[in-house]
């Protein structure tokens, strides 16, 4: 049987390396921002059926990870929310 190298850690992974969370991951894609793609419905406050797809059931606005919207397009969408809220639209 092979001895074992004891207090030898240099050639040893760190249990952070093994992980995978903390590898790139090669075959990330990102889809296509349901808002910007042609024929998307407008972003406005009035539109209070939009404005519901992406408001939680506590009244937060969803943050664009989960709902794969554009930051300009993120940032269109939360004023719009505010302003709806401002005139108890929603």
């Amino acid at each position: 049987m092979p001895k074992r190298q004891s207090g030898n850690k240099k050639n040893k992974q760190s249990n952070f390396a093994k992980l995978s969370i903390f590898q790139p991951n090669k075959y990330k894609f990102k889809k296509a921002c349901p808002l910007s793609i042609k024929g998307a419905p407008k972003v406005d406050y009035k539109n209070i059926k939009l404005l519901k797809k992406y408001v939680s059931e506590n009244g937060k606005i969803l943050p664009s990870r989960i709902t794969n919207i554009s930051l300009k397009k993120q940032r269109e969408l939360s004023l719009s929310i505010k302003r709806a809220r401002n005139l108890a639209l929603l």
